[in-house]
């Protein structure tokens, strides 16, 4: 069996190896010294894009400052970042932004994911019979990742954006995902606080519950209002081929469209949408069938 890989270097083998009583030989200084130079530079291009000043990028000082470094250390941790595009520097301010390899690499990554390729199609037909904006998001506990985003380029553009996070608990997709999550799932987010983003976000964990309960018995969710004051979206789980939920779809628009009426029209659209995208993922789950048997009545807005 190999050695495993600490963050310290190799895990020392024991006898169960097939190599009782003889120590493996240790990990060469060099070894050590480039696992510990990766680490750091990975802490610095996560600091420059985590800390990117709406695009204009993150000053040397303060990269070095934040991260515990010398200034000529991060110049050496950021030379092999910006051979390989990971980061580029401003000419003028000597400032540090993410580069075109970081682009490169995220678009790669996203071509990966079956999920996105089994929803396309789906999600434009979806665009297109809504006019609306629509979202597909997957879990990260305790909130939701936009995975990939339809908009009609004649409406008011959301905020979000494709890679960005957000809260689960004020979000349609994430209450979505979360009304089919473990019990363990929902305390945890619950856990780490429901900070009310609107007048509007459910910020207390009974009223979360209790909106997940409805939310399971008629098979989509409403964000009304609860993460942006001016935005409705309704939402609906996606199912894998184990039958667990690892995603949601919604369609969103500002609230003068997306009247409450028109969210209660398109719940069931967006929820047959998501069963769906879950049967082509080889999923079996009939989400709304799933309830105690007792459906909701068309009044019932779920906020």
């Amino acid at each position: 069996m190999a050695a495993k890989v600490s963050d310290d270097g190799p895990e020392q083998s024991t006898p169960a190896d097939g190599a009782a009583g003889r120590r493996p030989a240790p990990a060469a200084p060099g070894d050590r010294n480039q696992s510990s130079s990766l680490r750091r530079a990975l802490a610095v291009l996560g600091h420059v894009r985590d800390h990117a000043n709406g695009g204009r990028g993150v000053p040397l000082g303060q990269l070095a400052e934040e991260l515990g470094l010398n200034k000529s250390t991060v110049l050496r941790l950021t030379g092999p970042l910006l051979d390989e595009h990971l980061l580029d520097r401003d000419r003028e301010t000597g400032w540090f932004r993410l580069g075109h390899g970081a682009l490169r690499l995220g678009q790669a990554y996203l071509s990966t994911l079956d999920l996105r390729s089994v929803a396309a199609e789906h999600l434009r037909r979806l665009q297109r019979e809504a006019g609306e904006t629509v979202h597909l998001t997957v879990w990260e506990s305790p909130g939701i990742v936009y995975v990939d985003k339809v908009e009609d380029e004649t409406n008011v553009r959301m905020a979000s954006r494709v890679g960005s996070r957000a809260p689960a608990y004020c979000t349609a997709t994430g209450k979505a995902m979360l009304a089919w999550l473990p019990d363990t799932e929902v305390d945890a987010v619950v856990d780490a606080g429901l900070r009310p983003v609107t007048n509007w976000t459910i910020a207390d964990g009974t009223r979360l519950r209790a909106d997940l309960a409805r939310i399971r018995a008629r098979g989509y969710s409403i964000d009304d209002r609860e993460n942006e004051p001016e935005v409705r979206c309704v939402a609906a789980p996606i199912f894998d081929h184990t039958g667990e939920v690892t995603a949601a779809l919604s369609v969103s628009g500002l609230i003068s469209r997306m009247t409450a009426a028109r969210v209660r029209n398109l719940g069931p659209v967006v929820a047959q949408v998501g069963l769906r995208i879950s049967r082509e993922l080889g999923s079996d789950r009939q989400p709304a069938a799933e309830a105690t048997g007792r459906r909701k009545s068309a009044t019932d807005q779920g906020s």
